[in-house]
């Protein structure tokens, strides 16, 4: 007569185990994922996948204006942070901005000093990592020699960035400075 095997197996209980075990990991990782919304990248005021493509185009222009012209932001009110990290203390110098209207004006001009008036220009104001309060101005109007935004109004305090861009025939150029509106 055969022997019966009395011991009990447990591998069956451990199969399923683990694929209970990978159908809830894999619930949560699409749940926590889906929570946290991705927010778009708008370096040189593209959409990060049309920046990436077009990489090498961009940088052509940029350097090439870089080359014939500067952009500088004209009357604006300045302040130095002292950003301190565990590693390295950091200066970073900010553009204050003040609750309600704000005025922006940039000088788009040769080397030489002399303001280039026939420049299509465009502005941005956007606030770090999210897109969901940008504001961008087209085709803004040449006063004085000047570019000039006008009526930005501004309510949440925080950090915020202001980004211009200058094409003046082929050659395109870019301005970020860091902002800060107190609350």
């Amino acid at each position: 007569m055969a022997k019966k095997n009395k011991e009990k197996t447990y591998w069956p209980h451990m199969i399923l185990g683990f694929l209970a075990l990978g159908i809830t990991l894999s619930y949560w990782t699409v749940k926590s994922a889906t929570s946290r919304p991705v927010q778009e990248s708008n370096e040189y005021m593209l959409k990060y996948q049309q920046a990436d493509i077009n990489i090498n185009e961009i940088i052509k222009k940029k350097i090439q204006f870089d080359k014939e012209y500067e952009i500088k932001i004209m009357h604006a009110q300045t302040a130095v942070h002292k950003i301190e990290n565990s590693k390295v203390a950091k200066e970073s110098k900010d553009v204050l901005l003040s609750k309600g209207k704000n005025n922006f004006t940039y000088l788009v001009a040769t080397k030489e000093g002399t303001p280039v008036l026939d420049a299509n220009v465009t502005f941005l104001l956007t606030r770090p990592h999210t897109v969901k309060d940008d504001l961008y101005v087209q085709n803004i109007p040449v006063e004085d020699g000047n570019y000039q935004v006008k009526d930005i109004n501004i309510s949440k305090p925080g950090r915020y960035t202001l980004q211009l861009r200058a094409k003046v025939g082929e050659a395109v150029g870019y301005s970020q400075l860091s902002a800060y509106l107190k609350p």
